[in-house]
């Protein structure tokens, strides 16, 4: 942690942060493209905000943390774009499921997860 980090943390009051947060990931294709790449590129550094976004809300004592990451409409995608966020979702866990566990940190998939094939 850096120390502008560790003088941001310093200020939060422990009393008052929330038990459940929960983030809308939006806007990493359209992110991607005003980069001018694809927007794969967008989704796959996203994973960087998430990575962020859980440490973060691990060290100031968050104790849920709801990531809203793929909405129905979302297959309405090209096949493409799906298939690649459906690979990337599956290597994320992979990679992290070590540090998950380390951690005590629980993955729990919600919504309607029957048109998922893992």
């Amino acid at each position: 942690m850096s120390s502008k980090q560790e003088i941001l943390k310093s200020k939060i009051d422990p009393k008052k942060v929330p038990n459940h947060i929960a983030i809308i990931m939006d806007g990493n294709g359209r992110w991607a493209k005003s980069q001018g790449k694809d927007r794969i590129f967008g989704h796959q550094n996203a994973i960087n905000a998430v990575t962020e976004s859980v440490e973060g809300c691990a060290e100031i004592g968050v104790k849920f943390l709801t990531l809203y990451a793929f909405s129905t409409e979302n297959w309405n995608r090209p096949k493409p774009e799906v298939t690649a966020l459906m690979e990337l979702l599956i290597s994320t866990i992979h990679q992290e499921i070590e540090t998950l566990n380390k951690n005590n940190i629980r993955l729990q998939a919600i919504g309607d997860l029957k048109s998922i094939k893992l």
